[in-house]
This record gives C-alpha cells, structure tokens and sequence, in this order.
C-alpha cells in the first residue's frame, strides 16, 4: 500500500489500543540493549569476549521469543546474572517517542476515542519508560501482559484484557510493530489492525505483508473529533 496513505476507517473506531515498543516509542534503545549493551555486561561479567558471549547468549533468546519470559527482566536477571532492570535505567537516555507519535495521542485524546496501552514490557520497563517521556498521563488505561500471565501473541491475553478492560473488538484499532501479536489480534476479532513498518530509526524500514502498513502513527491521521 501507499505508505502515506490512511488506512483506517476512523468512523468504526472507538477504541484505539497501542503497543508501545516500536510503535509509540522508537525500538532503537530496545535493540541497543539487547543486542550491544547486554552482551557486553555479559561478556564482562563473565569472562568472555564479546563473540563468545553472543553465542552463549543467542540460543537462550531464541529459546523463549515470543513466550512472556523473554519480555521479562526478572527472568534474564536469573539467566544472566545482571541487575537487568539497573542495566535498562542506565541507558534510559536513549529513551524518546518516534516522530509524531505525541500529537498522534493527542489527536487520539481530543477525538473523544479510548485511547489504551496494550504492552508486552515488563512493568521495571514499561513505568521507566513512560516516566522518562512523561507519557503516562495520556493514556486511559495501561494493560501488561505479565499481569495476565500470557503474552501479546498468545488468545489468553486477548481473553483475560478483555474480561478485566471490556470493549467492543470490531469497534477497536490496535496498532503494533509485531506481526505475531497483530495475527494474534486478527484471530481475536480486533477491527482493524495497522502495522508500523519503521520501528526502529537505526534500522531502514520492514517491509510488512498481510497486514496494512505505515511507517508512523502520524501516518495515521488527520483525525477529528467529528470523524466519528
């Protein structure tokens, strides 16, 4: 599709729920952590070069991608030996929204719309983060998914949100840079589904099939509040 192009039909909207890591704030500082800073604590803390760490390291991510563990900084905490959650507020720095995003959930809040975060962070992750960017306050509800035992990608979340956070899924949008949990949306019934195709401005954007695509929230708008 045109990536400048809106693809939703803000008129069915009346809910609209955000992923947070890649999709409200820029997965830059996410994938440093995990792909430069964690090996490297690794590695010094436990006598390895860089390389060797990688190796030891890879496996074991590979091992619970996409199960609640992996979005857990306890969990890692007890793999690696590192104060996960310490090593996340040192870089915290790194921290800050994708361009547009802070007007987009201002447009969202003037519209009159619910506007929710449905996250997969850990809540040592999640809070640090929306303290440092100061964007808790705009969201209606925040939803975590180690409150509910089972990940973004997994219907038992979707059930469990639901039951807790009632609303209508034809009557959602939700928004996500992961195509797993945007599958696992579109099985549950949610209305419409967009995917952000440039999480990370350190990456050049995905490119993304099955699933309407922007590279932006901004991508998303204008929306009024008479649009509904």
């Amino acid at each position: 599709m045109n990536p400048a192009a809106n693809p939703v039909d803000w008129r069915a909207v009346e809910w609209v729920i955000l992923d947070m890591d890649g999709t409200v704030l820029d997965l830059a500082y996410d994938n440093y952590f995990w792909r430069e800073l964690v090996p490297q604590r690794y590695a010094l803390r436990h006598g390895l070069s860089l390389q060797e760490a990688r190796e030891v390291l890879a496996p074991k991510f590979l091992e619970v991608q996409h199960t609640l563990p992996w979005y857990c900084t306890d969990y890692w905490s007890g793999v690696t030996g590192l104060n996960m959650a310490e090593l996340k507020r040192e870089i915290r720095h790194l921290i800050g929204p994708l361009e547009g995003a802070v007007d987009f959930l201002h447009a969202v809040r003037a519209s009159g719309r619910h506007l929710w975060l449905a996250t997969n962070a850990h809540r040592d992750s999640w809070s640090l983060k929306l303290e440092h960017t100061g964007l808790t306050e705009l969201f209606d509800r925040i939803v975590c998914s180690h409150d509910y035992g089972a990940p973004k990608e997994d219907a038992r979340f979707w059930q469990r949100f639901m039951a807790e956070h009632p609303f209508e899924p034809s009557r959602a949008l939700f928004v996500d840079d992961s195509l797993p949990v945007l599958e696992a949306a579109r099985a549950f019934g949610i209305g419409q589904l967009v995917a952000i195709s440039h999480p990370d401005t350190g990456q050049p954007p995905r490119q993304v099939t099955g699933f309407p695509a922007v590279p932006r929230l901004s991508a998303l708008q204008p929306l009024h509040p008479d649009s509904r």
